[in-house]
This record gives C-alpha cells, structure tokens and sequence, in this order.
C-alpha cells in the first residue's frame, strides 16, 4: 500500500518540486495539495493522508495552528513541518502543535524523503540544520538534559512515545495499561526531569538521544 501524502505549501513551484519528488518514490502517493492553510483539514478529511507535509508560513492560517487542530481532529495523521527558519522557536512551536519531523526547505529533498520514512516508524525526525539549532540552543544556555536514571523502565517507555505524538488512550493501549496510569506516568516523568510540556518532552529526547524502544 502506498504512503498518502497531503502537501500544504504557499509556494506552487516549491510544491511542484515536491510533488515530482515524491512521485519518483513508488511507495508514496501525493493525494492532495493546498497552498491555503484554512483548507488543510478538509482536504485531510477527505483524502485521508498518512502524512501531510506542512509550511509553517500560510496565508489563512499558519501552520502551527493548522498542525494543532489537525493533530486534534485526525490525531492518527503525521505531521512534518516544512519551514525556510532553523530558529529554535519556529522548531518548538512545531514540535509543540504535534508536528513529528522538522525539514527545512533548502534539504527538502533527501531530508524529507528520510523524514517520511522516520515519522512513519513513529520516530521523531529533524533534519541536521535544526537539531544542530536546537542542540547549539539548549547547550549554549547549559539547559543539559537531565539524566534518565531516575526514571523507571515504564516512565521511559511511556516518554519516548509522548514524544513521538502518541496520546494518552494511544499510550495506553500500546503498553496495555490505563491512560490515567498513563497521565500519572506524564506527571513523574515532568517533575523528575524538570519539564514543564510535550514540546519539551520532545526536546529533551532529541538531545539525550534517547535509544527508541
């Protein structure tokens, strides 16, 4: 079966150039593109994509808020942000709506390719321009990741598949315990390391490099 992808990009020729690479892939599909950041979800519904390829600046609505509400409506849908930034806050605000993998528009090529293939295991992925950023942020401000050992083998588990966007339920159903298990798991695990989101969450497992499960 191939990978279904929507593409949302305000740029036609960025999006043509897309669409010809994804095409030469004969496990991927382009069901659907959209250069208007309110038409996204409908056009998501509707098509069904396992993937949509998303540009942080839309006009309508931008692509955090539209990676929010579709995270929220089609949670089982990946997200890949597509941006011309590598700024720290651009990559947080991302990772934070639920977006899985980072890519900037100069190594759209190899990158995204290695991107869809990364989220779809159910990793997170950032190309080597924005971890480099994101890297070079936190340590420059000596924000080191705290260690894990001070979490348990189940608090591990369930903070590598927060990170990679799964909910709670999801969680839950995974690891075959309950989500309010699952919630308390959050709760120990943000108070033992010292963070305070699921954008951190993600943040911290990118730069501690955590090994997947």
């Amino acid at each position: 079966m191939k990978l279904r992808v929507l593409l949302a990009d305000d740029h036609q020729m960025f999006r043509d150039a897309l669409c010809n690479l994804l095409h030469s892939r004969p496990d991927l599909e382009v069901v659907a593109q959209t250069g208007d950041g309110l038409q996204v979800l409908g056009l998501a519904r509707a098509c069904a994509p396992h993937i949509v390829c998303m540009d942080i600046g839309m006009p309508g609505m931008n692509g955090v808020e539209v990676t929010r509400a579709l995270r929220a409506a089609m949670p089982h849908v990946k997200v890949i942000a597509l941006s011309a930034y590598t700024d720290q806050r651009y990559v947080m605000d991302m990772l934070g709506a639920g977006a899985c993998g980072y890519v900037t528009k100069a190594e759209a090529s190899d990158e995204l390719l290695r991107a869809i293939e990364m989220v779809q295991r159910g990793r997170t992925y950032l190309c080597p321009d924005v971890s480099g950023a994101v890297a070079d942020a936190v340590l420059n401000k000596g924000d080191r990741p705290q260690p894990t050992s001070a979490l348990g083998a189940r608090e591990r588990q369930v903070l590598q598949l927060v990170a990679e966007g799964y909910t709670s339920n999801q969680i839950g159903q995974k690891l075959h315990i309950a989500s309010s298990t699952v919630e308390v798991h959050r709760r120990n695990i943000m108070r033992k390391l010292g963070l305070h989101s699921v954008a951190e969450l993600t943040r911290y497992v990118v730069i501690a490099e955590l090994p997947p499960l």
